[in-house]
């Protein structure tokens, strides 16, 4: 019995397979890939890492950024942790922060998500359509984590498709633009955001 689950803790853990380069990535074969970029020794990467490494059935590469300098680059991540899904070759997503360990199942195996704010309370579905380099962005998304909202961050400049739906839906090319249960707000304004996710007035 004891080396039964021994094995059934291994098989577990043996999920997120170290890369050492973008070419161990490029390399894989897999149509989907998961790619978490984090930084070992660190909270919220050691978390991430930890939430990740319990979800079963998916095989998630892992990117360590203390040894591993040219993977962030190539996606235009500039911050850790960061869970890229990449399909086809192009980035479909990225999820940025440490997430429990059923949000990350629900993204990766395409459930429908289910949030919840700090308080146990249901929370609106939260898209965030952003670049890497624009400044409002960053500032929205730090506006979210410091009130804990849960959101998933799509990086328009490398998903051509999520861009294009975007634009269909607002009219509006800019970022950032946030969807709240299909609602689009243009910009940062939070006093539609805090009036939407009941986040309280600053």
């Amino acid at each position: 019995m004891f080396i039964v689950n021994l094995t059934m803790k291994i098989k577990k853990f043996m999920q997120l397979i170290p890369v050492n380069s973008y070419d161990d990535i490029v390399q894989n074969a897999d149509d989907k890939k998961f790619i978490l970029i984090f930084k070992k020794g660190t909270a919220h990467s050691d978390c991430a890492f930890n939430n990740l490494s319990k979800i079963e059935d998916v095989k998630i590469l892992s990117v360590d950024v203390n040894h591993v300098r040219d993977v962030h680059t190539h996606f235009g991540v500039n911050s850790v942790p960061s869970l890229v899904i990449v399909k086809n070759n192009k980035v479909e997503n990225i999820v940025k922060g440490c997430q429990t360990t059923n949000y990350y199942d629900q993204i990766i195996h395409e459930r429908k998500i289910s949030y919840t704010t700090n308080d146990g309370k249901p929370q609106k579905r939260v898209t965030v359509y952003s670049t890497p380099t624009c400044t409002f962005c960053n500032k929205l998304k730090k506006y979210f984590n410091k009130h804990g909202i849960k959101y998933t961050d799509i990086d328009v400049s490398r998903n051509q498709q999520a861009a294009m739906e975007m634009a269909r839906k607002s009219g509006q090319r800019g970022v950032p633009q946030t969807e709240i249960d299909g609602q689009i707000i243009v910009g940062f304004d939070t006093a539609k955001l805090s009036r939407l996710l009941n986040i309280p007035t600053e």
